[in-house]
């Protein structure tokens, strides 16, 4: 496999041409996958530094491209590397904001908690679109991004994630402590009702606690 990365820092665009050849490939279908994530992730950090600030609550717009390791058998993205992508965006907003160097520095990292997509049409081959990220409120414990697919100014998929963060020492940071070290009033941007029956309905127990597999 042969690769040819090109970024663009002006316009934010991802654009990696994988040449596969067959008869060399080694490791199969996942591990060049698995490379083709890894490739966006490194470029992405390099190219996000370059472009616009933008504020917490800003729209960021990262532009991309479907490549051949983003598809299923059925020739449209595959609804799993969608959450893929929406960490490519998440980071490139995080790293514009300012947000994701000082939560490193805090000595915090980010999870998703809770993830949910919504599909309204199927994303091809080739196709040039636009992945836009927003953080549109908060609970007391975590921070709720809404992301958005976009193509031609129409809405192919959106994501909602709901995301925590850790401390390296141990335990969580509370949102009002995020909203302190950023400046942020998170108490005056509640989240639509819906979001906060959405993440108390799929809430499993906490990591400590048994959680036993039982279809009974």
């Amino acid at each position: 496999m042969r690769n040819h990365t090109t970024p663009n820092p002006h316009t934010g665009t991802l654009a990696v041409e994988v040449e596969q050849r067959s008869s060399r490939m080694r490791g199969g279908f996942g591990s060049v996958a698995r490379v083709n994530m890894l490739l966006r992730t490194l470029i992405l950090m390099l190219v996000s530094r370059r472009k616009s600030p933008l504020g917490p609550h800003d729209v960021g717009r990262l532009t991309m491209r479907v490549l051949p390791n983003d598809l299923d058998l059925l020739g449209h993205v595959n609804n799993g590397v969608y959450f893929s992508l929406m960490d490519l965006g998440r980071m490139d907003a995080g790293i514009r904001t300012g947000a994701w160097q000082k939560v490193g520095k805090l000595g915090w990292y980010h999870v998703a908690a809770n993830e949910t997509l919504t599909f309204r049409r199927s994303l091809r081959l080739w196709q040039r679109y636009t992945l836009e990220t927003r953080v549109i409120g908060y609970d007391e414990r975590a921070m709720y991004v809404e992301q958005r697919f976009v193509l031609g100014g129409e809405v192919f998929v959106q994501g909602i994630v709901r995301g925590r963060l850790v401390k390296r020492s141990g335990g969580t940071v509370t949102m009002a402590e995020y909203g302190e070290a950023f400046g942020i009033d998170t108490a005056a941007m509640p989240v639509p009702e819906w979001m906060s029956r959405w993440s108390a309905d799929v809430a499993m127990p906490p990591a400590k606690a048994s959680y036993v597999s039982d279809w009974q």
